[in-house]
């Protein structure tokens, strides 16, 4: 009965989202508030809707309800509760409820936080989201129902791809579609603003804070799925250029890009069209990722749950989405004609050179995720584009893009002086070289790109504390510092945390590939290896039992100088429901690095393959991940840039005439 209540919910909830897509367009046409209004209680019908089908299909999952199609093929009783849980939104099914969830949660924000802006144009808003809500509702009801029954009702279920049984794996998925789904409301602002034919500096700052929130959740899925990688696959790497890495850091590329140019539509009323543009590029790179990952036209250690033919429809609701609000865009964006000006040298031209790179690296990851795609589909050979292409792209894109980060900061909007900057940034300069000379002498000039990356690291690092001092007047005035960081707009810091963040995540990818140490060997127990001045004892290894697996573990000791300080235990596990292996790297973080123990086949006589690390400074990837997530966090709570429109007689006045 719960099954059928879900499913029912399911065509409610379609019908709520055709009224919600049609209706407030009549009313807009009509100049009838009430229609228009009807938008807002529509979105709040379609998330109660959607919650209680995700609530029933959770519930199944929960008492491992067999007797619905998609419980018994993705779940098993033998499961803990969390991977019950998690395994709602592991498969094709549910990760397609999560979706709409997603979608009807991010439109009800809208309706509840939106309250500030004019009736006409929220009610435009959420037609274009209800529009987005019926496309995936047709997709669910007519090919991908989650609520199937199944007779006879098997007593065990198949369970869940055991690389899906795991924290990381859990929490990365939702947090990653909050994402992706996210930047749907940076969509459907810009088309509502297309079909309106205005963008002015009060719809930038409208927009702005939906695209930072999916920006932060975007940032922290990736984050979450590096770290999964990290230390679930074993093979002590935390990102492969795989596509469907590639499918989801695109719209976080153009996110990102996004993020800045509404900064200058915001400020100087310009790039209004380069910005529409941005938003329906990011929600499309979404649907993409989606369809990459769905279709199965890529092979990748990721894509857990691909089916080809409905993948079609994916393609199809992609070229609908995509070509419709194109169309829409090539017909309304010449009207929308910038007012501002601003010079070569300012904030603002910092700020598109920005956009330009972000852009351009977004453009040469899509290029290289596809060609090989493509090639094979025309008669080609098969290849591969790996990571060596896409790290050189890196290189030659995003360093420009370090430097100006620097620059950018301390230039004056409108109008900046280079040399002011430049002479500011001089500590910086020096710091960077003498990094860099530093490495590359103590190499011989053999870790040059090593040196080259870590200035790069330290020109940013030590430029964002710059940029502070001068904004606190540290050595001007210091004793006025601490009502000076007080004044200080929780923008300002959100942008500092944001670019230290970007600095410090370059500081541990440079260090942590050029210096670590890895040893692959065959052991016995009572043997120890000397890996980077530590020393890992194995002392032997044991089966063990997990509530849904068996394993071995291996237990190693660490010791530096003579002095054990930790212990490691590596497990190599069998599923039996999925029949899987899967590989448990122990993990010990010191502070200038991780320890990192794997344990692999028997290579017999009591004899054991293992895989041995030291990753320095490692952590810093996560750690400059978290800053920038704190950073978007103190944007997000700038009394000038909360979500909705900012209150008060000026700014309603400003609203009543968009």
């Amino acid at each position: 009965m719960i099954p059928e209540i879900g499913h029912f919910a399911l065509a409610v909830a379609l019908m709520l989202a055709l009224v919600g897509a049609i209706v407030p367009h009549v009313g807009i046409a009509r100049g009838d508030a009430r229609l228009m209004g009807l938008a807002d209680r529509v979105i709040y019908g379609q998330f109660l809707m959607a919650l209680i089908a995700f609530g029933a299909l959770t519930y199944a999952y929960v008492i491992s309800d067999f007797s619905v199609l998609n419980v018994a093929a993705n779940s098993h009783t033998a499961k803990p509760m969390l991977y019950k849980i998690s395994g709602v939104w592991g498969n094709h099914e549910g990760s397609l409820m999560l979706w709409v969830l997603t979608l009807t949660l991010f439109a009800s924000a809208v309706a509840w936080r939106g309250k500030e802006l004019p009736l006409r144009f929220r009610s435009r808003v959420l037609a274009v989201q209800s529009a987005l809500i019926v496309g995936f509702l047709i997709f669910i009801l007519f090919t991908s129902n989650p609520f199937l029954r199944l007779d006879p009702v098997p007593v065990e279920g198949n369970g869940l791809n055991p690389l899906l049984q795991d924290p990381g794996l859990a929490f990365h998925p939702p947090m990653l579609y909050l994402g992706y789904v996210g930047l749907s409301i940076a969509f459907s602002f810009a088309v509502a603003a297309l079909i309106e034919g205005e963008v002015t500096p009060l719809w930038a700052r409208w927009v702005r804070p939906w695209t930072l929130s999916a920006w932060m959740l975007l940032t922290g899925g990736l984050v979450l799925g590096s770290w999964w990688a990290y230390y679930e696959l074993g093979w002590g790497g935390w990102w492969f250029w795989d596509p469907v890495e590639n499918a989801a850091f695109m719209p976080w590329l153009i996110a990102s890009a996004l993020l800045h140019s509404s900064i200058v539509v915001e400020k100087r009323d310009a790039l209004k069209s380069w910005t529409i543009l941005l938003a329906i590029i990011a929600f499309s790179f979404s649907l993409f990722g989606t369809f990459m990952v769905r279709s199965g036209v890529i092979t990748s250690v990721h894509s857990f749950a691909n089916d080809p033919e409905r993948g079609l429809y994916i393609l199809g609701f992609l070229a609908v989405v995509v070509g419709g609000s194109l169309s829409l865009y090539a017909w309304r964006a010449p009207k929308l004609s910038p007012s501002g000006l601003f010079g070569m040298v300012s904030r603002e031209s910092a700020l598109v050179l920005n956009n330009i790179l972000l852009s351009t690296f977004a453009a040469v990851v899509l290029v290289g995720t596809l060609y090989p795609m493509m090639l094979e589909a025309t008669g080609g050979a098969q290849i591969t584009v790996g990571p060596p292409f896409f790290e050189f792209a890196a290189i030659v894109l995003m360093s420009p893009l370090i430097v100006a980060l620097g620059f950018g900061p301390l230039l004056a909007w409108k109008r900046g002086r280079i040399g002011r900057a430049g002479q500011m940034l001089i500590p910086a300069l020096i710091v960077a070289l003498v990094a860099f000379l530093a490495v590359a002498w103590d190499s011989a000039g053999g870790l040059l790109m090593t040196g080259f990356g870590l200035g790069l690291a330290l020109w940013l690092i030590v430029s964002v504390f710059l940029e502070l001092f001068e904004r606190l007047q540290l050595f001007k005035k210091p004793e006025k510092v601490l009502s000076r960081m007080k004044a200080l707009p929780r923008a300002t810091w959100g942008m500092s945390f944001a670019h230290l963040g970007i600095g410090v995540i370059l500081l541990g990818i440079t260090v942590s590939e050029a210096w670590t140490t890895e040893k692959l060997l065959i052991m016995a127990p009572g043997e120890q290896a000397e890996v980077a001045g530590f020393s890992f004892r194995l002392h032997g290894v044991e089966p063990v039992a997990g509530p849904n697996y068996t394993a071995i573990r291996g237990h190693f000791t660490v010791a530096e100088d003579g002095q054990v300080f930790n212990q490691l235990f590596p497990e190599d596990r069998v599923y039996t429901d999925q029949v899987m292996n899967t590989t448990e790297a122990a993990i010990a973080p010191i502070w200038t690095g991780d320890l990192y123990a794997v344990i692999g086949e028997s290579a017999g006589e009591g004899k054991w393959s293992v895989r041995l690390y030291f990753k320095p400074f490692i952590s810093f990837l996560w750690l400059g991940a978290t800053f920038m997530i704190v950073g978007g966090v103190f944007s997000l709570t700038d009394r000038r840039k909360r979500i909705g429109a900012p209150k008060g007689k000026r700014s309603k006045s400003a609203a009543g005439a968009a």
